[in-house]
Formats: structure tokens, C-alpha cells, sequence
């Protein structure tokens, strides 16, 4: 599913204009990224936790080439999906 069926979808069960949902996924993108960039954590009940980890510099190796590289320090989001989520799904 991309975004325009995703805003789509959730307008027609939210009875709610595609205009007005996609202002609200757009604002809803923009505070996760936010919090998550200072180290926050977001947890949504029935859907998971999203939580942002650091990442230690390695070496790590392309496999096209075999060459070795150097891969710097980053911060990574990690989605743990909730109880809820995970039942609905493997129904």
C-alpha cells in the first residue's frame, strides 16, 4: 500500500476528506521524526513502539568487490510491533 491508498483508505472509514487526512499524516510524519531525532520513543497502543537506537561505527564489506569500507556511527529506528498487531496479522 502506498500513501495516496493509505490516506484513501483511511478517509473512507474515518468519513473524513483526503485533503484533511493527508494534512494529518503529513503533521503525524513531522512530530515522529522530530521526537525520534532528539532520542525519544513513540508508542502507539494495538500498533507498536517506535524507538531510536545508535549505531557504532564499523567496518563492514561490499560484496560486489569484497573491498573493505568504513561505515560511520548513525542513529537507526527500530519498530517493536505491539501484541495486538501481531494477532491481527497471523489470524
Amino acid at each position: 500500500m502506498n500513501k495516496n491508498e493509505l490516506v484513501s483508505a483511511v478517509a473512507e472509514k474515518s468519513e473524513v476528506t483526503k485533503k484533511d487526512v493527508d494534512k494529518v499524516l503529513k503533521a503525524l510524519v513531522a512530530v515522529m521524526s522530530e521526537d525520534l531525532a532528539e532520542g525519544g520513543r513513540i508508542q502507539l497502543p494495538d500498533l507498536g513502539s517506535f524507538k531510536c537506537n545508535e549505531r557504532n561505527a564499523r567496518t563492514v564489506r561490499n560484496p560486489r568487490t569484497g573491498e573493505q569500507m568504513n561505515s560511520p556511527a548513525c542513529k537507526v529506528v527500530k519498530f517493536t510491533p505491539a501484541k495486538a498487531l501481531k494477532e491481527s496479522v497471523n489470524k
